[in-house]
């Protein structure tokens, strides 16, 4: 089961007298991700390295480290660590001493995977997309009830005999809000499933 970060999170390590620090956040979008990198950067550092993990999209950069060294091994903590909708930025101030390669990969891979294990976590649940048609006269009572069944409205869009709701909740509670629906419009409403 994949998790995202309910809140930012930051992890400080000393390496061979390099000072890392890395900053994860939740994102829900490419936008934030780049907003949260932009902001949180340090132009004054010697490498600003990130990832992200949106889903099925993902990016990473070693921002002058050795190609592979930096970006990748974020992003392969990110994925060790069951996340997704994250963001990482691991900002390196060199101290004189070379890691080597392998030594660059352990650092800033380890600083990500030590970030996020030290980070709050929340399970992301995955949803289905449903549509219903309520009447003007059910459509407070419906949506009074969606938050019992953890469903949110993706879209609404109103005609002459209601509106038009395109859900999205945990599969598992599909048959159960279809039932509540039934039963509040005396079986006219259904639920379509997208």
């Amino acid at each position: 089961m994949p998790y995202t970060l309910s809140a930012p999170a930051e992890y400080r390590e000393e390496i061979k007298k390099s000072r890392f620090i890395t900053h994860a956040a939740p994102i829900g979008s490419v936008e934030e991700a780049q907003a949260f990198l932009a902001r949180m950067s340090d132009p004054a550092a010697t490498h600003n390295c990130w990832a992200w993990k949106l889903g099925n999209q993902y990016r990473f950069n070693d921002d002058g480290e050795p190609g592979g060294t930096a970006g990748r091994p974020i992003l392969a903590a990110i994925e060790g660590q069951e996340c997704d909708q994250v963001a990482v930025l691991v900002i390196r101030y060199y101290g004189g001493i070379q890691l080597g390669t392998g030594g660059l990969a352990r650092a800033y891979g380890g600083g990500a995977a030590k970030c996020l294990q030290g980070a709050e976590r929340v399970e992301l649940v995955a949803r289905s997309r449903v549509r219903c048609h309520p009447a003007f006269a059910e459509l407070a009572l419906v949506k009074a009830r969606l938050a019992e069944f953890e469903a949110l409205v993706e879209s609404e869009a109103f005609d002459t005999d209601g509106a038009e709701l395109v859900l999205a909740l945990p599969e598992a509670r599909i048959d159960a809000l279809a039932q509540v629906l039934r039963d509040i419009s005396r079986g006219r409403m259904t639920l379509k499933r997208l």
